[in-house]
């Protein structure tokens, strides 16, 4: 019997801003949608600059995470999109900071532009169940 995705939501994290889930498990698979910096409680961006944006989308992907049956622990892949390389080390930092010992696979891009003027996003990928 084949296993049909299962969408998962999580109030801990902010709600999906489109035709989208917060995430999507498959396959033994949990595929995370991108985070950014929002308070969940507010649908703001938080204060405090480009680190306190990248250590808000880690708090929310890990909150979406654990609602999948997941943690930061068994992601096995990240894509970081930043506004700017220039923003590499100082996001790579509160990444490590979160990530511990954990080291999935992992691309980083510079993009265009990213929702509601976010300075950076994380998406990924986690074993679960």
């Amino acid at each position: 019997m084949s296993q049909h995705p299962r969408p998962v939501s999580t109030e801990r994290a902010p709600a999906a801003i489109g035709p989208y889930s917060q995430a999507v498990v498959s396959g033994g698979f949990l595929f995370a949608s991108g985070q950014i910096g929002l308070d969940p409680a507010t649908g703001e961006l938080v204060a405090g600059g480009l680190e306190a944006q990248a250590e808000r989308a880690l708090q929310n992907l890990s909150a979406v995470l654990e609602a999948g049956g997941g943690s930061l622990a068994s992601v096995v892949r990240c894509t970081v999109y930043l506004l700017t390389m220039d923003d590499f080390a100082a996001v790579n930092a509160v990444y490590a900071k979160a990530f511990g010992e954990t080291r999935p696979a992992r691309a980083t891009v510079a993009v265009a532009g990213l929702p509601k003027g976010a300075r950076v996003e994380i998406d990924a990928i986690a074993a679960v169940g």
